[in-house]
C-alpha cells in the first residue's frame, strides 16, 4: 500500500486546544491501525504541528483519516496537507 503523509500546522497559540485533545487524538491513531509513524512537529520547544505516516489504500483513504482526527475537529489546524511518500531509508 502507498504511503502518506499528513503534515499539520497548528494555529497560533493553540497549545491548550492540543493538550486538551491529545489523549482523543492518541485514540484515533491507535483505533485506526493505519499509522506507521507519527509525532508532534516542535517549534521554540513546543508542540506546534503533526507529522503522521500513513500506511493505507489510497489518498482518499488518507483524506478520510486525516478529516477524522479530533484534532481537526477540535479547530486545533491553521493548515493540513496531505502527500504520498515514498519511503527510502529506515
Amino acid at each position: 500500500m502507498p504511503l502518506f503523509a499528513v503534515i499539520c500546522r497548528d494555529k497560533p497559540g493553540a497549545l491548550p486546544i492540543r493538550l486538551a485533545t491529545r489523549e482523543a487524538h492518541l485514540a484515533h491513531i491507535r483505533d485506526t491501525g493505519i499509522v506507521a509513524q507519527a509525532g508532534p512537529l516542535i517549534e521554540a520547544g513546543e508542540m506546534a504541528g503533526s507529522l503522521v505516516i500513513l500506511d493505507c489504500a489510497d489518498r482518499a483513504a488518507a483524506e478520510a483519516w486525516a478529516e477524522a482526527d479530533p484534532y481537526r475537529d477540535a479547530g486545533l489546524f491553521d493548515h493540513v496537507e496531505i502527500v504520498e511518500w515514498k519511503k527510502v531509508i529506515g
